[in-house]
């Protein structure tokens, strides 16, 4: 991440299909490797934000090496429980990603300095279907595609910003 004029970034990191989906039945809908090690090297070190329905899909386990920050009106032993997204992100000292789900997502665009999207081929269907927001042109700049391939299947890293 980079800083902009010395404050910590705040940002959201998403997997996404075109049609914006990001979540089906409580899960991912695709499993790429190199998409999670992608994942797990931006935000080690760093803090993270998700809400109940996203930290119920991992397992309902902080992942490690990480703040792990959870907005819900629920109780968690392991992990730390905020009321709000404004109470979740008040006291972080340095950067920190939105991770999920749609509704986080939502209320956290407007505090992020950049989005940085996975775009994957998969297309869903099924029931439980949870989509990104969309995204204004006006308000986001869309940076170069970076592809990567895995399993003879292309997918492109694209970085927006404000």
């Amino acid at each position: 991440m980079t800083k902009a004029e010395g404050k910590p970034t705040r940002a959201a990191i998403v997997a996404m299909n075109a049609a914006r989906v990001i979540g089906r039945d409580g899960t991912l809908p695709w499993h790429y490797s190199e998409d999670l090690k992608r994942f797990k090297r931006l935000t080690t070190g760093t803090t993270i934000v998700m809400g109940r329905n996203t930290f119920e899909s991992i397992g309902s386990k902080p992942l490690p090496n990480r703040d792990n920050r959870v907005v819900t009106r629920s109780h968690f032993d392991n992990v730390d429980c905020f009321a709000s997204l404004e109470s979740a992100i008040m006291d972080c000292p340095g950067d920190l990603w939105f991770i999920g789900g749609a509704k986080l997502y939502e209320a956290a665009l407007g505090h992020c300095d950049f989005i940085d999207v996975m775009w994957v081929p998969d297309e869903v269907t099924g029931e439980d279907i949870v989509y990104f927001p969309k995204l204004p042109p006006s308000d986001w700049q869309a940076g170069p595609k970076t592809p990567l391939e895995e399993d003879n299947r292309l997918l492109q890293q694209r970085f927006y910003r404000r």
